[in-house]
């Protein structure tokens, strides 16, 4: 834990996530995410708007998700209930535009994190890469995260459902009761942690320009810290200096510049209008810091944990085990099951991803240097991991996300983990089928999104039905 305390990167990438929670706490403070998400909420006037604007909202607040979670389940609730969705399918839609989003967004409270156990774990190979481009290489790959994400919208586009989650919305829908009379609603009272004053006017822009902030100052300083880095010769501004300025950069720095810049901002802000004075500020930053305490001590025993299997060569041990027992191309499809069993029994995607990220990687990297595998091998088998770590934070009864959806939608837990279980399955499901297509016939991987989409929407079409049209029917006399 000392040493991995004392590397610079890691004590950048820790600043970091504590900086961009405390942004994050700020810009709940003020009111900003609020204000986009009901600004969204008002276009919601029919049962498949109502669920379009869920997963759009889900889709705009990609920085963290446990806000995401919180702000987009409490906000529409009360519209979701006044067009008669059931709040199994609204707290479904939450939980699967939270995790997933965040997962994959170039910025965001995980980020740190995924770049963290990236560098340490191409490190023990002998690999100097630059983790943040590296983490963009992956995101092809992260099928589920994406098929998660898109199978929402599908679902809600097509208006169409199927398993327990069809007899829910039929429920809502036919008797209005958006919840059945033997649910065990679930109250929240974490909700009002992120609320401001109710004397003060909610204002999108709060949210907006210390989000803008923070992406713009982040491009502006990965670029000026990786030239600073690169050759004298090339021109700054040039698409090759731009790319080869990206590779040189310290991106953990960077990232540490943007979130304090977009803090200061976010600061100024709430003061400037005041709906908060500096001491309240202060207290908002300090509060949302706070909430990455958990994250960052994960990650602390995260890089600690690695340091041991390196170390006692677990890495060695299961590579010797598995070379040449498996197909090259079936690498990804296993890595990503046991991910997928592993983070659902654990009920946590960051744990998941230490366990498995210093094993897995080793693992394909043995296929690629004994020449029987493409070198994209090692990046597939990334994507495989930190994707499959998403279905268990997505779906276990046990994970903080799922149950923080229950909570924020007003949803009996219990029977949210039921409607959505048949969801997340054929999501994992078809993405298991993808990875046979990049693994063993080298597929191109957005050639392979494309035939998942494709086969998201058969499934939809050939077993969804559309709950509202079975209620006309049996109001017909």
């Amino acid at each position: 834990m000392v040493g991995a305390l004392s590397d610079k990167w890691n004590a950048g990438t820790l600043i970091f996530t504590f900086c961009i929670g405390g942004m994050i706490g700020v810009v709940n403070k003020i009111g900003g995410t609020r204000a986009i998400a009901e600004s969204l909420a008002k276009r919601a006037t029919t049962a498949r708007s109502a669920q379009i604007i869920t997963w759009l909202m889900g889709m705009l607040i990609f920085f963290d998700d446990y806000s995401n979670t919180l702000i987009v389940g409490s906000t529409m609730q009360p519209l979701t209930d006044r067009v008669k969705v059931s709040r199994e399918k609204l707290s479904y839609i939450v939980d699967s535009t939270a995790a997933p989003i965040t997962g994959i967004a170039l910025l965001s409270t995980w980020i740190g994190y995924e770049l963290g156990l990236i560098k340490d774990a191409y490190t023990s190979l002998g690999m100097n890469v630059n983790s943040y481009e590296i983490f963009i290489q992956t995101i092809p790959y992260r099928f589920y995260c994406i098929y998660a994400l898109i199978f929402v919208i599908i679902i809600a586009a097509l208006n169409k459902d199927y398993g327990p989650m069809y007899k829910a919305e039929q429920r809502a829908r036919l008797t209005g009761k958006v919840f059945s009379d033997e649910a065990k609603v679930m109250k929240n009272s974490e909700v009002s942690k992120i609320d401001l004053n109710k004397n003060v006017k909610y204002k999108a822009y709060n949210a907006i320009i210390p989000i803008l902030t923070l992406i713009v100052v982040s491009f502006f300083a990965i670029w000026y810290s990786g030239y600073s880095f690169s050759e004298a010769n090339i021109s700054p501004f040039s698409l090759e200096g731009i790319r080869i300025s990206f590779g040189n950069a310290d991106v953990s720095i960077a990232l540490m510049w943007s979130s304090v810049v977009a803090s200061i901002i976010a600061i100024l802000m709430g003061i400037s209008q005041k709906i908060l004075n500096l001491a309240e500020s202060f207290d908002a930053w300090i509060e949302g810091s706070k909430s990455m305490l958990a994250s960052c001590m994960v990650l602390v025993l995260a890089w600690s944990l690695g340091s041991i299997t390196s170390s006692i060569g677990t890495a060695d041990f299961l590579v010797g085990i598995v070379s040449d027992k498996f197909p090259t191309g079936l690498i990804p499809v296993i890595i990503f099951t046991i991910s997928c069993i592993v983070s659902f029994a654990t009920g946590t995607s960051w744990g998941t991803m230490a366990i498995l990220i210093p094993m897995a990687l080793p693992i394909a990297n043995s296929f690629v240097l004994n020449g029987t595998a493409d070198p994209s091998l090692i990046l597939v088998t990334l994507g495989s991991v930190l994707t499959g770590s998403i279905f268990g934070d997505h779906c276990s009864p046990i994970s903080d996300t799922t149950i923080m959806s229950s909570l924020s939608s007003g949803s009996d837990h219990i029977e949210h983990v039921k409607t959505q279980m048949p969801y997340a399955l054929t999501v994992a499901f078809v993405t298991l089928i993808s990875y046979v297509l990049v693994g063993i016939l080298r597929l191109n991987p957005i050639f392979t999104i494309v035939v998942g989409i494709c086969l998201l929407i058969c499934i939809v079409q050939i077993l969804g039905k559309n709950p509202e049209k079975d209620v006309l029917f049996k109001n017909e006399p």
